[in-house]
């Protein structure tokens, strides 16, 4: 499993390398943030699972501080933050809001429709937080509560793949011997 992942991942030598890194050297440069291993991925996953349902651009930041701050890895936390997308964020925003309105009892208000991102980013963005704003609490909860559900779910898949996978390689060299 760490041979198939560290295939696609950058190693730690190009990352030291990079001038754009040089400044945060000491942090971003810790050996846990590049480092494979069955908890590292879980909680990577679980990270990016987690931060994906941040809104905007600030997924990946929450998940690269989430990387740091857990000394878990860094490339992969930051990979799984790409499961929202264009496609994705509607229902998921959905599910999250009618999650919430389900925990809290809430009978009225529906669903508006997110703004378009037909001007400029600053404006999309302020009009974002008041379409967010105006969804109030039902949202609020059911993205933490979503978010939850899907970085624990991410972190026990992770956890039991990797430990299937671990069986099987045991069991194919015990055959070969």
């Amino acid at each position: 499993m760490r041979h198939f992942l560290k295939r696609f991942l950058p190693s730690h030598e190009a990352i030291r390398g990079n001038r754009w890194f040089a400044p945060f050297a000491g942090t971003l440069l810790h050996p846990s943030l590049w480092h494979l291993n069955r908890r590292s991925a879980a909680g990577a996953v679980a990270a990016g699972l987690f931060c994906g349902l941040i809104p905007g651009p600030l997924q990946m930041l929450g998940a690269a501080i989430c990387a740091v701050v857990f000394r878990i890895n860094l490339p992969l936390a930051l990979a799984f933050t790409l499961y929202t997308n264009p496609l994705t964020i509607v229902p998921l925003y959905l599910l999250a809001f009618e999650l919430g309105k389900l925990t809290l009892g809430a009978e009225n208000g529906g669903f508006s429709a997110p703004p378009e991102m037909s001007a400029g980013l600053s404006s999309w963005i302020s009009a974002l937080i008041d379409w967010m704003a105006g969804l109030g609490a039902p949202l609020a909860l059911g993205l933490l509560l979503l978010a939850s559900l899907l970085a624990s779910i991410g972190y026990i898949t992770t956890r039991v793949v990797w430990r299937i996978h671990l069986v099987r390689a045991w069991r194919r060299r015990k055959s070969v011997r």
